[in-house]
């Protein structure tokens, strides 16, 4: 039995809704690097603060650097749990991506079996008409041989 056009679509819908799975991952897997960014930025923004702190000459370099300081320690605090919700976002998008790619699999293997399956029957068939005409062939030169051959006597 052939691989139905209705199998190919559904290999094709999963192949498609793999590849949508796949992006949505690699979209979410780049904000979580931004945020990653943006996190050691802002701590790499604290810590300059705290050494223009220790070296400020007035007093308005340091009150410049401490609230420096304190924004950047702010902000670090606001990404802390946006990175924890992106981060549980991309697990959850991994999920889906690998469920998506097993079922594109499966449908692949399907077609991979229903095909061997084909092969294997066209194999068959070709051995058995093959075994067919070569008996048929037999069989007509021994009754070739036969008619050639005088009749026998009656004793």
């Amino acid at each position: 039995m052939p691989v139905s056009a209705a199998l190919r679509r559904l290999l094709h819908v999963r192949g498609l809704e793999e590849e949508q799975q796949r992006l949505a991952l690699e979209t979410a897997l780049a904000g979580l690097h931004a945020l990653g960014l943006a996190l050691e930025r802002n701590r790499a923004r604290e810590r300059r603060g705290r050494r223009r702190i220790a070296s400020a000459a007035d007093q308005a370099d340091r009150i410049g650097a401490l609230v420096e300081t304190q924004s950047a320690t702010r902000h670090a605090a606001a990404l802390v749990p946006r990175i924890a919700a992106v981060d549980r976002e991309v697990a959850r998008l991994r999920e889906q991506y690998l469920s998506k790619r097993v079922e594109r699999r499966q449908a692949e293997t399907l077609i991979r079996e229903t095909e061997a399956a084909d092969a294997l029957e066209g194999s068959r068939r070709a051995q058995q008409d093959l075994d067919d005409w070569f008996g048929a062939r037999a069989g007509r030169a021994r009754s070739a041989a036969a008619s050639a051959r005088p009749p026998l006597k009656k004793l």
